[in-house]
C-alpha cells in the first residue's frame, strides 16, 4: 500500500464495475444448469481474477467465509496489485446461487469498495434488518417496533393508508409470524425465495414498488446491502442474531463486543464507498444477461455515496473474450 495514496472513488469505479461484469458474464453459462456450487465458483475465479488487476491493496472483509474454505473470496483475503490505496472490499460474487441455478429472477454479482476501515466486519451469522428507502425523517421506523407498528409508521409518513405499502420479506418458516403480523395490517408482501441485497435495494428504486424490506438474513449480506443505501439512499437497520456461543465467537474474532447493538447504515458503513452490482438472471432491478450469436450483453448498476450519482451503464462483448 502506498503511504500517500487515497481513495479515489471516482477513478476506481469503473474498474470495479468491470469486476462485477465479469463475475455476471462468467456465471451466466450456467444459468439454468442446476449447479449451484460450479455457477458459484466461475464467479468468483472471474471476480478474483479482475480485482487483482487493480490498483489497489484490497482486504476482504465481507467474503465467502474463513481462510480455509479458499479458493472462495474468504474474509482477510488480500487482492489488487498492492499498490495503491488500502480499500475494505465487501463482496458476493454471485448473490442467487440457488436462482441462477433454477434461472430464477433477480440473481446477481454484488461487490463495494471504501476506504480502509470503512465496513463493519460482520461475522457470518443471521442478522435481523429493517430497511426503507429515501426521503424519510430518521427513525421513521425502528428495530423496536413490532411488524405491524413498522407497517403503520411507515403509511403515515408516506400519507397512505396501510394498504398501499409493499414489504418485501424473504421466504422462510422463520418468518412465519412476520408475515402474518405484517398482513393482519392490510399490507401487500412480495416474497422472494433468496437475495436478500436485492430485497433492501427494491426499498430504494420506486420502480420496484416495494417500501419497506424486513426480516432475518445474512449479516455479511446485512452490510453489503448498507453500502447500497448509503449510495442510493434510504435506512437500514440490523442486529446480530446468536444461534450458540460457536457463532458469538466468529463475533468475537471480528472485534463485536456489544451483541445486542443495533446498527444503522451509518454505523455499518461509516466513510463514502462505491458499489457495483450486475444482473444475472432477469429481475426487477437489472436484466439478465443476454445472449446472442457471438456476443454477451449484461447491465450494471454503478453506485458512488460520495455525489449520490446512479449509472445504469449496458456492455456487449464478443463470447470468446469471457
Amino acid at each position: 500500500m502506498t503511504a500517500t495514496a487515497q481513495f479515489q472513488d471516482r477513478l476506481l469505479s469503473l474498474g470495479l464495475a468491470r469486476v462485477s461484469e465479469a463475475a455476471a458474464l462468467a456465471s451466466a453459462r450456467l444459468v439454468g444448469h442446476g449447479d449451484e456450487k460450479a455457477a458459484d465458483q466461475a464467479a468468483v475465479n472471474a471476480m478474483r481474477e479482475q480485482l487483482n488487476l487493480l490498483d489497489i491493496a484490497g482486504v476482504v472483509v465481507i467474503g465467502e467465509g474463513e481462510r480455509d474454505e479458499a479458493p472462495m473470496l474468504y474474509i482477510g483475503e488480500e487482492v489488487g496489485t498492492g499498490n495503491g490505496p488500502g480499500v475494505d472490499i465487501a463482496l458476493d460474487p454471485l448473490e442467487g446461487t440457488t436462482l441462477t441455478a433454477k434461472d430464477m429472477p433477480n440473481a446477481l454479482t454484488v461487490i463495494a469498495m471504501g476506504p480502509r476501515g470503512s465496513m463493519l466486519h460482520a461475522p457470518d451469522v443471521y442478522m435481523d434488518k429493517l430497511a426503507i428507502g429515501p426521503g424519510y425523517a430518521p427513525d421513521t421506523v425502528t428495530m423496536d417496533m413490532d411488524p405491524a407498528e413498522r407497517v403503520q409508521a411507515l403509511a403515515k409518513a408516506k400519507g397512505c393508508t396501510t394498504s398501499d405499502i409493499t414489504v418485501c420479506i424473504l421466504e422462510r418458516p422463520r418468518h412465519e409470524q412476520v408475515i402474518a403480523a405484517v398482513r393482519g395490517t392490510g399490507a401487500s408482501i412480495r416474497l422472494i425465495t433468496d437475495g436478500d441485497v436485492a430485497g433492501v435495494m427494491h426499498c430504494a428504486d420506486a420502480s420496484t414498488g416495494i417500501d419497506m424490506y424486513m426480516g432475518s438474513g445474512g449479516a455479511p449480506e446485512g452490510v453489503l446491502a448498507a453500502a447500497a443505501l448509503k449510495c442510493m439512499g434510504g435506512q437500514i437497520y440490523g442486529q446480530l442474531l446468536f444461534r450458540n456461543d460457536n457463532e458469538k465467537g466468529r463475533a468475537a474474532k471480528a472485534g463485536i463486543t456489544d451483541l445486542d447493538r443495533i446498527y444503522s447504515r451509518d454505523d455499518m458503513v461509516t466513510q463514502d464507498v462505491i458499489f457495483a452490482a450486475t444482473g444475472v438472471t432477469s429481475g426487477s432491478l437489472l436484466a439478465a444477461v443476454q445472449r446472442e450469436p457471438g456476443w454477451l450483453t449484461c447491465e450494471t448498476l454503478l453506485m458512488r455515496s460520495k455525489t449520490g450519482s446512479v449509472r445504469r451503464m449496458s456492455y456487449r462483448t464478443p463470447t470468446h473474450t469471457v
